[in-house]
């Protein structure tokens, strides 16, 4: 499957995601490793953001490349994430990825579930 370019994608990931990407995948020893990024039913505030590191797709995928990292969605998620962006933030009070989602009406204190 292809990769579509930063430059058209309908979310952006920050240099300091993309970076912390890298280093994951270089520590589990395949370089190759995307960033996967769902959106299921559940969580406190409806529905919960799910991330995970994966060398695989499907044919319901689509890959973005950012800053040399790869972002892996697939297209039902999309519906809830155009828009967003995804950065990873290690502060006082974790060290995480985060979303700023455009389309949520809310969210939950720990920021990985919201409601549209």
């Amino acid at each position: 499957m292809n990769s579509i370019s930063a430059d058209t994608a309908p979310l952006v990931m920050t240099k300091a995601a993309a970076d912390r990407v890298r280093v994951l995948a270089e520590t589990e020893g395949n370089p190759a490793l995307m960033l996967r990024l769902a959106v299921s039913g559940g969580g406190c505030s409806g529905f919960s953001y799910n991330f995970s590191l994966d060398g695989a797709t499907t044919g319901d995928d689509r890959i973005y490349e950012f800053h040399g990292s790869k972002l892996v969605v697939d297209e039902t998620s999309m519906d809830l994430l155009k828009g967003c962006q995804i950065d990873y933030v290690d502060d006082l009070m974790a060290a995480s990825f985060r979303i700023s989602n455009p389309n949520a009406t809310s969210t939950c204190g720990c920021g990985t579930s919201f409601s549209i």
